[in-house]
């Protein structure tokens, strides 16, 4: 059975920090690509930063560069979002979702919509 299970998420203060956790279980996750995604309320499905099966590439949304890091300890299976100078825009359900097979399209990133492999989501909120 294939798991994404997210925690870390809640209520912080604007300039606070948080760190997001998806921990990854039945499938390969080291050859996966992984990705966040975020959902502010009232509004559609934003992607926010993606990273290479090794870690050693990653991109990110420009309303984040700067205060995001995504990143990943295949030897744990868990991939991170560490999330800083939080303001009250970036307040929204918080995805994982994972790419596991990206030799199948060729190495193109996929587009959110495609991500096969999605976890439950978990709410961060950022009061002002």
């Amino acid at each position: 059975e294939v798991r994404l299970v997210e925690s870390g998420g809640g209520l912080v203060q604007t300039g606070g920090s948080l760190r997001l956790s998806c921990e990854a279980s039945g499938f390969d996750f080291s050859i996966s690509r992984m990705n966040w995604v975020r959902r502010p309320p009232g509004k559609g499905l934003e992607w926010i930063a993606s990273i290479s099966e090794s870690g050693d590439y990653t991109e990110y949304i420009d309303s984040v560069k700067g205060r995001f890091t995504i990143s990943r300890d295949n030897t744990k299976n868990t991939l991170y979002l560490q999330m800083n100078s939080l303001k009250p825009e970036d307040t929204a359900m918080y995805y994982c979702a994972a790419d596991p097979s990206p030799e199948q399209t060729g190495g193109r990133w996929l587009l959110p919509d495609e991500y096969i492999y999605w976890g439950q989501g978990m709410q961060v909120t950022v009061s002002s």
